[in-house]
């Protein structure tokens, strides 16, 4: 299945336990939802990863050739 068919059965379900009317608007809103995250926890594991590598080289470079002041 996919994210966004996923997004929907869980936003679906979610809105269901509450009872008031149909899981029809929580299936929208959890499909919107996996879309959303399927642009933004890409984009925000490569930057984590970049900034490791980053604050790891500057780490090798202090001790390498001492740390600047």
């Amino acid at each position: 299945m996919g994210a966004t068919t996923i997004g929907a059965l869980v936003g679906g379900a979610i809105d269901s336990m509450s009872g008031d009317d149909g899981n029809a608007d929580g299936a929208i809103i959890g499909a919107i939802t996996a879309n959303v995250l399927k642009v933004v926890v890409p984009i925000a594991v490569t930057y984590a990863i970049g900034w490791a590598v980053l604050r790891g080289l500057g780490e090798i470079k202090d001790q390498v050739f001492g740390e600047e002041s």
